[in-house]
């Protein structure tokens, strides 16, 4: 520990993301919900056609391509859609923009089990938050969020790492009961649903939808997360980005996000065999004993039978397969396992049967 650190560095506990290969390590990489598929090969013509003299020049800063090609896709207008360093950064000035901070102030209400950024991100700008419990099953409490008097609501639909999806129907219901409030829908995996809370933003200028090009567009290198909501939270979000970055997204990100959306056949293609695979996958971890919800993200969340997570994890890593363990309360039997391709996910199977054995 630094002696140098204020307060705030010695005492937060960041973030701890997924576990990254070493260069040139052989690994089956199934534990940071990447997509396997490659992003739309018009990307690569943007990339030969990049001029470095451009790059001597800032980018333009609200991403306008970017955001026009989105509004497109998502039945929306640009002036309704925010781009930033990807999602996380997204959700980090929406929490700044939307939140008060303080002791006083009226608590920020997530899951207890969601995203492990968002109490990070609450202790980092001092938001006061509770956590509503899951219900037995995984699901959101939706009564609990309902009744609950708090400033703002925040949860992922379908959730993470549960894998489960909420009805819009329930998600409007919290919308009603926080009228005066934001509540935001983090959609990082709503591609593989097939249900978003866009379609409510006509009714509800409370609700905010953030987003990312990192599951479904295969660009979780590149960085690029949206929101999308009534003008005036967009605006809001502006200023907290121009208060802190007004240059988040720079010019060649922008051209290959812009290019990635349009190619939008090519990403549901890509959507469409993850989901498949995810389903298959599902039933034969099924078939082993193993608990499985179901999966409306590309992802499973499953409970091993046979030996305990914390080992078939320990053991798969040996095998060179790299599955997400969490050792906290409730989840601590579950694995989370993103899918890759259909000759990963044998892999993964195979590799299971060895270690707890099979059918």
């Amino acid at each position: 520990m630094s002696r140098f650190w204020n307060e705030k560095t010695r005492n937060i506990e960041p973030y701890v993301a997924g576990e990254q290969p070493k260069p040139g390590q052989k690994i089956i990489k199934l534990n940071t919900n990447e997509n396997p598929y490659p992003a739309s090969p018009n990307v690569r013509k943007v990339l030969d056609d990049v001029n470095i003299l451009d790059l001597a020049r800032y980018p333009e800063t609200s991403s306008q391509i970017v955001r026009e090609e989105l509004a497109k896709v998502l039945g929306v207008t640009p002036e309704q859609v925010f781009c930033g360093n990807g999602s996380d950064e997204v959700l980090a000035f929406s929490f700044q923009a939307f939140f008060e901070s303080g002791k006083e102030a009226a608590p920020l209400l997530i899951p207890d089990i969601s995203y492990s950024f968002y109490p990070v991100y609450a202790e980092l700008y001092n938001i006061p938050v509770k956590r509503i419990p899951l219900k037995e099953d995984f699901s959101i409490d939706v009564g609990a969020f309902c009744e609950e008097k708090g400033g703002g609501v925040a949860f992922a639909n379908p959730n993470a790492p549960t894998s489960l999806l909420m009805e819009l129907s329930d998600v409007e219901k919290i919308l009603q009961a926080n009228p005066d409030h934001v509540v935001l829908v983090d959609e990082a995996y709503a591609a593989f649903s097939g249900v978003t809370a866009r379609t409510l933003l006509p009714k509800y200028r409370n609700l905010l939808v953030t987003g990312t090009l990192s599951k479904s567009h295969s660009l979780a290198g590149l960085r690029l997360g949206f929101a999308v909501g009534d003008p005036e939270l967009i605006e809001g979000l502006c200023r907290i980005r121009d208060s802190f970055n007004s240059y988040p997204v720079d010019r060649i990100a922008q051209g290959i996000a812009a290019t990635a959306i349009a190619d939008d056949a090519w990403v549901m293609d890509n959507v469409s065999k993850i989901c498949a695979t995810r389903d298959r996958v599902a039933e034969e971890l099924k078939k082993r004993g193993w608990i499985v919800p179901e999966s409306k993200t590309n992802f499973l969340f499953a409970s091993p039978k046979g030996a305990p997570a914390e080992a078939i994890y320990t053991k798969l890593r040996e095998k060179g397969i790299l599955v997400r363990y969490f050792n906290k309360p409730r989840i601590s039997e579950y694995l989370r396992i993103t899918i890759g391709t259909d000759e990963e996910m044998d892999a993964l199977l195979k590799a299971v049967d060895e270690i707890a054995g099979g059918n």
